[in-house]
């Protein structure tokens, strides 16, 4: 491990890099507060916490039959190469149209409570894996996971061969009020909607439903249910204009909202503008009052200068919303990096999210000032120790490329946990070329809310080379430990099985269910205590991360508790009593039971 003197000439040398580049772009005044949050507090700052016990990982890639890489292929339209002149490092020469991307989708597309897979492929075809993993020998034992792949894709997903190339990334989630999960598949190309039939078959709806036709180089995707809605509005987040060159700045394609027009069927695209090149979107209720608002992680690299991180909230009735920026006169907090995924959660047990975004050297936490009128946020990345910029381990101290983001509890003490995917964008060599996925152990502090994270990633057993993009956390064999998939550009998809490590950690799945409409009940709260008086608590969403999304009951580490109670708030706000359940089960809550 490098030491805290490393730590330090690393954090200079890091200085120096972001200084260098923004002096360029006449930016001094934002540089000194990145390298503010870049560099964090010292040791002696910290505050001073018992260390989160690391959960530990083995790499079950290959026992468990995972064969599948996430490919590049031809240059879009117009863009036979990056900037060779770019400052920030020129890619390698010939990097293409899935230089970005590489998404997983985690969902039970049988029926079985297993999790199976779907992957994206960029210029190789996605893959359908299912899940055949069989219970453990013994008791408590370990229980191998077994994934068999599906030989013609095409057919179970019901869509020609040729769609399933320029797949850049998949999102599972309940289109529609039935028992079968659905896919997204956002594209270098047409986007896909395949509506689940059963027995892992799905059915090209996109035609049907109005998705457009547009040959776009899609790389962000959200979806919300409007209150009343009988199907879900989605967000399309593009990135760089297919028939510009990539090497220029102001070529962002902007992306567009689909809001419901029918009880099946969508209208014609809404504009989101000004256009950012976008990498993750997200719906979040920002404020805690029920408004819905669409966060945007844009990358700095080709958007028109002075465009960042956005936000806007939703103007209008359901069927025809308007997307409306909030600005700094709103009370916007302007954020300018190389934005690439997005993840919510409330850490501090407020009832509004603080939202991690990744980026290249300066990751952030934001979290909502509570004295603001609007939209305005402090970066709390470095308070809480959170900012991962670079490599924990290893020889390469240039700066980290953070791509897909999570905020899960992988020990199952209670507290969440940051889950960072990591990787040079290609070869740029003014980024790490060995750059291990970050695992950040979230430890509570008095108040019992997180305090302050901590690097795990060694001693877990996830430090290994590659060039992450996607990835999902999902329990593959039902043992209650989240398992990690990595989907890796240029390289093989990397599966990590959790192993049990120690003294056991209770747990609970949770799965929610209401009649009609939004049957996944995505914008529920669940909410949950144990007995020694520590809350937790989960907003239901569709998006984030970087091009993955998973379809899975809700996770939550109970630490000793062997009993905890639950309570959902719906998405039409209503709130369910408090119930008691047993720890290490897994539970589904239905809203018509809760009524009664």
């Amino acid at each position: 491990m490098r030491s805290s003197t490393g730590g330090a000439r690393a954090c200079a040398r890091s200085f120096l890099f972001v200084m260098k580049n923004n002096i360029r772009r006449a930016c001094a005044t934002a540089t000194l507060v990145a390298v503010a949050a870049l560099c964090g507090p010292s040791a002696a700052e910290a505050p001073k916490l018992a260390a989160p016990a690391a959960p530990r990982f083995v790499e079950a890639t290959a026992a468990a039959g995972l064969t599948h890489a996430y490919r590049d292929g031809p240059s879009p339209v117009g863009a036979a190469k990056l900037d060779t002149k770019d400052p920030y490092g020129a890619d390698a020469p010939g990097a293409g149209a899935f230089v970005v991307g590489g998404g997983v989708a985690a969902l039970d597309c049988n029926g079985d409570s297993r999790p199976d897979l779907l992957i994206a492929g960029g210029a190789a075809p996605a893959a359908l894996f299912i899940n055949k993993t069989a219970p453990a020998a013994t008791p408590g034992g370990v229980a191998p996971i077994s994934l068999q792949r599906i030989e013609d894709p095409a057919a179970a997903l019901g869509v020609a061969p040729r769609d399933l190339r320029g797949v850049v990334g998949a999102y599972a989630f309940y289109w529609d009020a039935d028992a079968h999960p659905d896919l997204m598949l956002i594209r270098f190309g047409r986007n896909l909607l395949l509506r689940g039939i059963g027995e892992c078959r799905f059915e090209n709806a996109s035609a049907k439903i109005g998705l457009p036709k547009a040959q776009d180089w899609t790389a962000a995707f959200a979806a919300y249910w409007p209150h009343g809605a009988q199907i879900p509005s989605f967000a399309f987040g593009a990135y760089v204009d297919r028939t510009k060159p990539l090497a220029k700045k102001g070529n962002c394609a902007p992306g567009y909202l689909l809001a419901p027009m029918g009880a099946r069927r969508y209208g014609p695209p809404i504009t989101v503008e000004p256009a950012g090149c976008a990498l993750s979107m997200l719906f979040v209720d920002w404020a805690g009052d029920g408004r819905i608002a669409l966060r945007v992680a844009n990358d700095r690299q080709y958007a028109d200068p002075g465009v960042g991180e956005q936000l806007f909230r939703l103007v209008g009735p359901a069927h025809a919303p308007k997307p409306a920026l909030f600005t700094v006169k709103d009370g916007w907090s302007p954020a300018i990096i190389w934005g690439m995924g997005l993840a919510a959660a409330d850490l501090d047990l407020d009832g509004k999210p603080e939202i991690a975004a990744t980026s290249m050297a300066d990751n952030r936490i934001d979290r909502l000032i509570a004295t603001a009128a609007g939209p305005s946020y402090r970066n709390v990345g470095a308070a809480l120790r959170a900012l991962s910029y670079r490599p924990y381990v290893g020889p390469d101290a240039r700066p980290s490329t953070s791509w897909h983001v999570a905020f899960e509890d992988f020990n199952n003490d209670g507290a969440l946990d940051l889950w960072i995917v990591k990787g040079n964008v290609s070869t740029m060599p003014r980024f790490a070329a060995f750059d291990p996925n970050s695992l950040l152990l979230g430890a509570r502090g008095k108040d019992g809310v997180i305090a302050q994270f901590r690097e795990a990633g060694f001693e877990a057993g996830i430090a290994q080379p590659g060039r992450g993009r996607g990835g999902a956390a999902v329990d593959l064999n039902g043992d209650g430990l989240l398992d990690l998939v990595v989907v890796n550009y240029e390289g093989p998809t990397r599966l990590f099985q959790a192993i049990p490590n120690g003294a056991p950690q209770n747990w609970l799945s949770v799965r929610l269910r209401q009649d009609g409409p939004n049957r996944a009940a995505i914008g529920a709260v669940i909410e949950i205590q144990t007995p020694d008086g520590r809350s937790q608590r989960r907003t239901l969403r569709v998006g984030g991360g970087h091009v993955s999304g998973s379809a899975l009951p809700a996770h939550f580490g109970l630490g000793a508790a062997e009993t905890a109670r639950i309570r959902i708030r719906w998405p039409d706000g209503v709130a369910s009593p408090w119930r008691k359940v047993a720890a290490n089960t897994s539970i589904l809550l239905r809203r018509a039971a809760e009524r009664k």
